[in-house]
């Protein structure tokens, strides 16, 4: 039989047999190319994975530096902030005569919160919260915390005057304007020591 046998009108065995080659060979090249593109993926999604777990790993340290130095900045507010504390405010006209952190446990009445320092006399009471670097979030933790002290003076037959303050070694622009705002002194560094900003002006002390 003759190998140029008709399949169809206009067709032969070795059209035919050609086409079918090619094709084979486009199928061939198509899987190569889908292999190599496979291989690529793969080799793009390990590399996200190895970015991923190299960020993670870049957070955690940074996460872990910042706990420490949150922590120093929480020894350096006790032992060397919280003595002048009082003589900052004596000058601002308040005599506060106790100054000291302060845990707050009530079970019965569901009251948890930590104070870093309680400024207080017999008329009023200052709650200090300390940021290595204060955020918006910080500040309304803060009112969180004296709406807490508030009901638990309250609780106690504690009738004095709350007020708040914010301490920070970095304050932004935005949050220091921020917690003035909200009726918070802000404390600062200075120098050797620290100031305070009072809120007044188009802002005011808030008392709990």
């Amino acid at each position: 039989m003759a190998t140029t046998e008709a399949i169809g009108e206009g067709l032969t065995f070795e059209k035919v047999w050609a086409a079918i080659q090619a094709t084979d060979a486009q199928i061939k090249a198509t899987d190569a190319q889908i292999k190599a593109t496979g291989e690529q993926i793969k080799a793009h999604d390990e590399q996200i994975k190895a970015d991923k777990e190299w960020a993670r790993d870049l957070i955690k340290a940074s996460d872990k530096k910042m706990g420490e130095l949150t922590n120093r900045f929480g020894e350096m507010v006790e032992h060397m902030v919280l003595p002048n504390l009082l003589t900052k405010f004596d000058e601002l006209g308040f005599t506060f005569t106790k100054a000291g952190p302060t845990t707050i446990e009530d079970k019965v009445n569901g009251i948890f919160t930590d104070v870093d320092a309680v400024l207080e006399n017999g008329d009023k009471v200052m709650i200090v919260e300390t940021k290595t670097k204060p955020k918006i979030e910080d500040i309304d933790d803060h009112i969180e915390r004296m709406e807490k002290m508030r009901r638990h003076a309250d609780l106690h037959n504690d009738q004095r005057v709350y007020l708040g303050a914010m301490a920070g070694v970095v304050f932004g622009k935005s949050e220091k304007t921020y917690a003035l705002k909200k009726g918070f002194y802000v404390l600062e560094p200075a120098g050797d020591t620290f100031a305070i900003t009072v809120p007044e002006g188009c802002y005011y002390p808030h008392e709990w």
